[in-house]
């Protein structure tokens, strides 16, 4: 049967009938995965699109150098996956790797597609799912043209401040683009406001 914590969120946004239900469940897969573990690695094609029942993951580029560039971290009743890769269906840019044991609600590109077909209003959550993530991506690109590196953590720690107890420090300086040594420096800065 559906995970409630997927249920509560679906009803955001739409509303599914006993038979929709039943056809939702049919399609969708619950999976968890340890600490440390692939989703998705950069070159495969990612398989499924994620929803996070428990658990946190990041989503990161490696470069030529094996320098990890962390684009997103993603928390209960968030997604997670190379969307990019999931959507044309090639080779993903990005890594997905799980921090903590992790919960999925998985959706597969042909289950997907299929409940698009068969639910209408499916397709219609997915939208507002991808309308969000665009719109929270546009942000944070802003964002990192126009804040410096202290008000950017500050950004960061106050709207996700369960990211920041979370996640390693040093996996945060990535995110924002800094090193960890320039990191704990704001911070040392940030107890002396």
């Amino acid at each position: 049967m559906l995970n409630d914590r997927f249920l509560n969120y679906t009803t955001n946004y739409i509303d599914l009938n006993k038979d929709e239900l039943e056809l939702l469940n049919s399609k969708v897969t619950e999976r968890t995965y340890l600490k440390n573990q692939y989703i998705v690695q950069q070159g495969d094609i990612c398989r499924s699109a994620n929803f996070i029942i428990s658990g946190c993951t990041k989503t990161f580029y490696m470069d030529d150098e094996g320098q990890e560039h962390i684009v997103m971290f993603s928390i209960e009743d968030w997604w997670t996956s190379d969307l990019g890769s999931f959507i044309t269906q090639t080779p993903a840019d990005f890594n997905v790797q799980c921090l903590e044991p992790t919960t999925l609600i998985q959706f597969t590109y042909n289950n997907l597609e299929e409940l698009y077909a068969k639910i209408p209003k499916i397709e219609r959550l997915f939208r507002k799912i991808i309308e969000r993530a665009y719109v929270a991506s546009q942000k944070r690109i802003i964002r990192n043209f126009s804040l410096d590196a202290k008000e950017r953590y500050k950004l960061f720690r106050s709207k996700y401040h369960e990211i920041d107890q979370r996640v390693p420090q040093y996996m945060i300086a990535s995110y924002l683009g800094i090193t960890k040594e320039f990191l704990s420096k704001i911070k040392s800065q940030l107890l002396q406001d």
